[in-house]
């Protein structure tokens, strides 16, 4: 049984004092760290080339983050460690949805032996998952704040909602949990390759030369003969180019750094010390047999609780659609402010909608999930923002389905961009036809270029900052923002929507969802819907509410009940629901889902349109 990561927190107490001028984000622990070493690989043949991102056309990688925002948090080493874990259970898992992405704010708040954002050791790190139970992104989002300044261990920060009602922020009754099996070290060229081709990802230490910072691309080779270990990477892969043998790594500086957040350093010379110190943890299996923690009243009563259950997006104050803050108001389609950008032929002009299979979707197509990753809206704070994650999470698959998933990472596109540049709304609600309206006039950043936060901004109108940004060290003490040590990023890649355009009933949204991809549309959220656990769900209304957005994946028949459904992700957690996602019936009883939906085409090119983007204001 694992150990309460709670009781652990309490014993142990904070590791470190803060150190400002320290910006070390790798540390080497001081202490003996035990390891759990179970199965022993042998030798196996290996290939020149292998990276975990295209094996035999699969794509096994998580998502990519940028450690330094919203401010600078010397993290990596929890970063290196989650990201390699979660690469890890999608291995094991044989990259089926859905991908689980491992919250390194549980780690760097919680692994109280290492310095949170004062840096920390990636194996210990995975002695910390070992030891206790982890959660992922949607239960406990990344603030970019450990122990050392401002999110201390608490078990509202391992798994966290809020509601729009004024209430507390609270801990779910029960959330799924993960954990590390086996975990080790791992030196030396030979032993590395094998681990990574053999199990999966590995996180590493490395020296961080001037040169290293300013990289963009090829095959790095450091001339200084840096080895002071300062940061922590996770090695995806290798290969060899013109002769050259090279190191496939992963970054957590955000996707424009480097090569899409990728960089490749030579093998087998230990160039910035990357063959000297990494650490390799195996997945408990805990989605074969879904394990759920169950909240217990001491833990939802813990007094250390009450710093981070104020909801304060729930004060009054002006928004965009009226002056006091609730559900998250999606405007209806008779509402919308901005028009279309139709393509010459819509999907259901060019297909046989009867001809369709009968089930259809992106989670699994021929065996490739296509879908990004699941978020929670209502994290760190409420706020009402369906209207910028059901449309980008849509967009983002489509960009998926457009790459056939050979995109390094998944794509995930940032709905705190939209909500920052009022495009479309703000945490009071909003209109996602202004969402797709952006996309096709500036570009969608990923989420690598500014962090979720929840927040409407405390200024009438974005500026760079706001849409991709970067900061450097030391990590703000708790109550400072350190936004002056930040700046703006411009040369993020953009996701643009060539098109734009509304669908209405289920023909149209079939042959759309086939042809093109994922959907979002209006829903009227109501208690039931909230209480939804799983199946296929029906409620009647007479005159359904448009009140929330979400984003249509699929659709199916289900045999035993002769029921057509529709497939939907939802933006609450993967707590919610199936995993986050739902089935809802088709044609009748479902809230108005197939009312009002909006659908975008991809496209990495901008538009030619002559009019300007109108910010509301």
């Amino acid at each position: 049984m694992k150990t309460s990561l709670f009781v652990v927190a309490l014993l142990l107490g904070l590791s470190t004092a803060l150190r400002p001028g320290d910006l070390a984000c790798r540390k080497k622990s001081t202490r003996h760290i035990p390891t759990v070493h179970k199965t022993h690989l042998t030798a196996a043949p290996l290939p020149a080339n292998f990276v975990w991102n295209n094996v035999n056309g699969v794509n096994y990688l998580t998502n990519l983050r940028n450690q330094h925002i919203p401010q600078y948090c010397g993290s990596c080493w929890a970063h290196a460690s989650t990201s390699a874990l979660s690469d890890r259970i999608k291995i094991a898992r044989k990259a089926q949805w859905p991908d689980v992405n491992i919250s390194p704010q549980v780690v760097i708040s919680c692994s109280l032996n290492d310095d949170g954002c004062h840096g920390g050791d990636g194996l210990s790190a995975f002695e910390f998952m070992h030891n206790n139970n982890i959660t992922d992104e949607t239960c406990s989002i990344y603030q970019a704040r450990g122990h050392d300044n401002g999110i201390e261990c608490a078990p509202i920060n391992v798994c966290k909602n809020c509601k729009p009602d004024g209430t507390p922020c609270f801990i779910p009754e029960e959330y799924r949990v993960f954990g590390v099996e086996e975990y080790g070290n791992v030196t030396g060229e030979a032993a590395m390759m094998q681990e990574i081709y053999q199990r999966g990802p590995i996180a590493c230490a490395i020296a961080v030369p001037d040169s290293l910072e300013s990289y963009t691309g090829g095959i790095y080779f450091d001339q200084s003969g840096d080895q002071n270990l300062v940061h922590e990477i996770s090695v995806v892969g290798f290969g060899v180019e013109n002769g050259t043998k090279y190191w496939h790594v992963r970054n957590s500086w955000g996707t424009h750094w480097g090569e899409s957040g990728f960089f490749r350093v030579v093998r087998g010379v230990n160039n910035i010390g990357i063959e000297s110190d990494c650490a390799w943890a195996t997945p408990k299996d805990t989605w074969t047999n879904p394990q759920w923690h169950k909240t217990t009243d001491e833990e939802q009563s813990d007094p250390r609780n009450n710093k981070y259950n104020f909801n304060e997006a729930n004060k009054p104050q002006d928004s965009f659609l009226d002056k006091q803050r609730g559900t998250c108001k999606r405007v209806p389609k008779n509402q919308f402010k901005l028009g279309q950008k139709r393509p010459e032929q819509m999907a259901w002009e060019t297909l046989d909608v009867s001809a369709l299979p009968a089930n259809w979707d992106w989670r699994n197509i021929n065996g490739t999930s296509y879908v990004s990753w699941s978020r929670n809206q209502h994290i760190p704070i409420y706020c009402g923002s369906c209207w910028a994650h059901g449309t980008t999470s849509a967009l983002a698959d489509r960009f998926n389905i457009l790459l056939k998933d050979h995109n390094p990472t998944p794509v995930g596109l940032n709905p705190q961009v939209m909500v920052n540049c009022l495009a479309g709304g703000d945490c009071g609600g909003g209109d996602p036809s202004g969402v797709y309206d952006y996309a096709y006039q500036y570009g969608i950043p990923d989420s690598s270029c500014e962090q979720y936060v929840a927040r409407d901004l405390d200024k009438p109108q974005c500026q760079p900052i706001d849409i991709c940004r970067d900061c450097r060290g030391p990590p703000p003490a708790e109550g400072q923002s350190g936004i002056e040590n930040c700046w703006a990023v411009t040369n993020y890649k953009r996701y643009y929507a060539s098109n734009y355009y509304s669908v209405s009933g289920a023909d149209q949204m079939k042959a759309e969802l086939y042809k093109n991809g994922p959907i979002a549309c209006g829903i009227d959220a109501t208690d039931g819907l909230e209480a939804y656990m799983g199946g296929i769900y029906s409620e009647y209304s007479d005159y359904p509410m448009i009140n929330h957005e979400i984003s249509v994946v699929g659709y199916g028949f289900d045999e035993a009940t002769q029921t057509e459904y529709w497939v939907g992700r939802n933006s609450w957690g993967t707590y919610w629901g199936e995993n986050g996602f739902f089935r809802i019936k088709m044609h009748s009883d479902n809230l108005g889902i197939e009312n009002d939906c909006i659908a975008a085409l991809p496209s990495f090119k901008p538009s030619q349109a002559e009019t300007v983007f109108t910010q509301y204001m």
